[in-house]
């Protein structure tokens, strides 16, 4: 598929481009940026191409979320790998990194095989398998991490929790470290969380529910940030929320480390004051932190401390999401509003400029896991996204392609819409008005 994308506004951080011009995309690939040549297409071609009129929007280079949930296999009721990134695929995302705590958990090299089988059947987007520390993610005896990383695995985590045995989870850093796989760190002391459902604080304390506080996160970020310096692991810590998080990163990147840090768009714009009753699609994890935390992470997003915004997509039934906050799971859905959020949240309020979002969640993220993307440059892969930043809208969850309707920002108004999402020249999501 050969596409004509004209007039729109180019943000490609890797080269640090950011005006107004064509695209063009040949067989999968970035042709030519700015007036079409001989040398960039034929007559025949021009007559050929699909034309896309991107005037008033912005040209990116596919967003890459390092952290979801699809729940296949396992909990298919939840999420499938088909609904998630297809789901995704609206969101803008070009690109996924699925997390390992499925059933069973994508702990093994065939695995991981089955988790790229499904998604070559079933995804219209790049899936890149994260596999689990450890077998069965129990924390006792290490996965076959090299076998996993040959069958397709882009980076180890934990994610769900912590491998709280030190000095396995430095072995697994090791050999992480030797392969040149990102370590993906779920920061949680498990043995202070007790049944903490929401942070600790005065709203905890007016709901009757269990607290917890910052510490839980930031003693493992601590140890996890001193362990990578002694193995070399390229270290990436995910959903960060707390303001000392944060501090740790920056003097972490300040000693040189290979350390990197996500937040997730609730993380960075809401706190535990907007729980106003018992509702479960604002238990998530880690939770909504202070005011300060939130003003912390906004301002380690703007001046780069914190490298990407992930979703941490996390699906559940209905059902589960009824119950109180002391009794539901964790998490919320973010594939198809982190974009909103963060073009409403970030850039509207001036934290970020254009470029600087499509770094945030293209760039960065390509550059963290170590896959081709995040670059428009003439000759890489056509993952393209693009979207306005001044479309106005209530987030409607009834409208969301993925089976999760779990999240707080149900009613919110938002600005910012994703029209196409391009994946190898193809396009993978196209903006209907009449069935949004």
């Amino acid at each position: 598929m050969n596409l004509w994308i004209k007039n729109g506004h180019l943000l490609d951080p890797a080269n640090m481009r950011d005006e107004i011009c064509d695209l063009y995309v040949v067989d999968g690939k970035v042709a030519g940026i700015g007036s079409l040549s001989s040398d960039t297409a034929s007559e025949e071609w021009k007559k050929q191409a699909i034309v896309i009129d991107a005037s008033g929007k912005y040209v990116m280079p596919g967003f890459l979320d390092l952290h979801v949930h699809l729940r296949e296999p396992g909990f298919e009721y939840k999420e499938t790998i088909a609904t998630g990134t297809k789901a995704m695929a609206k969101g803008g995302f070009t690109g996924v990194c699925p997390m390992p705590n499925t059933k069973p958990a994508t702990d093994s090299p065939e695995m991981i095989k089955r988790v790229l089988e499904i998604a070559e059947k079933d995804s219209p987007i790049h899936v890149y398998p994260v596999g689990a520390v450890t077998q069965g993610q129990n924390g006792e005896v290490l996965t076959d991490i090299a076998g996993m990383a040959a069958a397709g695995a882009r980076a180890i985590s934990e994610d769900g929790k912590s491998v709280m045995d030190a000095d396995l989870y430095r072995k697994a850093m090791r050999e992480a470290a030797r392969l040149g796989l990102p370590v993906m760190a779920h920061c949680e002391d498990k043995n202070m969380v007790g049944s903490g459902a929401m942070n600790a604080g005065k709203r905890a304390e007016e709901l009757g529910m269990a607290g917890i506080t910052n510490a839980v996160e930031d003693v493992i970020v601590a140890r996890d940030i001193l362990l990578a310096k002694e193995t070399g692991a390229k270290l990436h810590l995910c959903h960060c929320s707390t303001e000392d998080s944060v501090k740790m990163i920056r003097a972490a990147k300040e000693d040189g480390l290979p350390v990197s840090g996500e937040v997730c768009p609730h993380h960075f714009i809401l706190t535990d004051e907007d729980i106003r009753e018992d509702d479960a699609n604002y238990k998530m994890n880690p939770p909504l932190r202070s005011r300060a935390d939130v003003e912390a992470l906004c301002q380690g997003l703007s001046d780069g401390v914190m490298e990407a915004v992930s979703t941490d997509h996390a699906p559940h039934g209905e059902e589960e999401k009824r119950k109180s906050i002391a009794e539901a799971p964790f998490g919320i859905v973010g594939s198809e509003t982190a974009y909103a959020l963060a073009v409403t949240y970030l850039v509207k309020k001036g934290y970020l400029t254009p470029l600087q979002l499509a770094e945030r969640m293209s760039t960065a993220p390509h550059r963290i896991l170590g896959v081709a993307g995040g670059d428009l440059s003439v000759g890489m892969p056509a993952d393209i996204t693009i979207a306005d930043m001044d479309s106005e809208y209530e987030i409607d969850k009834n409208t969301f392609i993925s089976k999760g309707r779990n999240t707080p920002f149900h009613g919110h108004t938002v600005n910012g819409r994703v029209y196409y999402t391009i994946v190898g020249g193809k396009i993978v999501y196209q903006y209907e008005p009449s069935g949004d």
